[in-house]
């Protein structure tokens, strides 16, 4: 399968959400260890381990990471994982979507992380404007990266995001949206609040949910 093209920076946003006192991180889909590197910065001490399918991504990620693992992090098992993976924090920047089963994946997390332990996430938002807009349009195309890159598997709004980490045993404490300067979404705000007014739902909510691009969160087990 395709997929996403590597890059080597880091999203402060989700930078922001990780503990600056982990010290045992697991990252799936770590890319080129862009963000190992900025969060070791501040916190020489812990170790960092990176998961990676693409070998090629890995190979950039050993010089930030403490540890690469070239794996599918769906293809091992819960003994796997708490042998080799025990960690206080996991991170999931822009990967969940990857997965053939992220809910899977979560209930395990849930089974062997500590309990002073956390999942920092940044996910994408399906019900972002630009996708509605597109959906309305009939031209809901896959691209290389962004919101439709084609190897998301997954997709996930506010609500959505919430159920999928409680259904895990999870608890999300902290979260931010990260919405950006995109003058082009006011044509369609109006349209999205009519829809969601006609459905029966609260339109300052529907257009309040169509602006981030993705969403960060923290969540702990319960």
């Amino acid at each position: 399968m395709q997929q996403t093209p590597v890059h080597d920076h880091h999203n402060p946003d989700l930078l922001a959400f990780i503990p600056t006192n982990a010290k045992r991180l697991t990252e799936v889909g770590c890319s080129s260890g862009a963000l190992a590197r900025e969060y070791k910065k501040a916190n020489k001490d812990c170790h960092y381990v990176g998961i990676e399918i693409v070998p090629e991504y890995a190979q950039l990620a050993r010089r930030y990471c403490d540890a690469v693992m070239e794996l599918d992090i769906e293809r091992v098992d819960e003994d796997y994982l708490r042998a080799n993976l025990l960690s206080d924090c996991w991170i999931f920047g822009d990967s969940l979507e990857h997965l053939r089963d992220p809910w899977a994946l979560l209930a395990i997390i849930r089974r062997i992380i500590p309990v002073d332990g956390s999942i920092v996430a940044c996910i994408p938002n399906a019900q972002h404007w630009s996708v509605q807009a597109r959906l309305t349009c009939g031209d809901l195309r896959y691209e290389e990266s962004g919101l439709l890159d084609r190897s998301h598997l997954r997709w996930f709004t506010r609500a959505t995001i919430v159920e999928m980490f409680e259904e895990a045993g999870f608890e999300i404490i902290e979260g931010q949206p990260r919405i950006f300067d995109e003058p082009a979404r006011e044509r369609f705000l109006p349209a999205i609040r009519a829809m969601a007014s006609s459905a029966g739902y609260d339109p300052e909510m529907a257009v309040s949910d169509a602006l981030p691009l993705q969403y960060v969160i923290r969540a702990i087990p319960v």
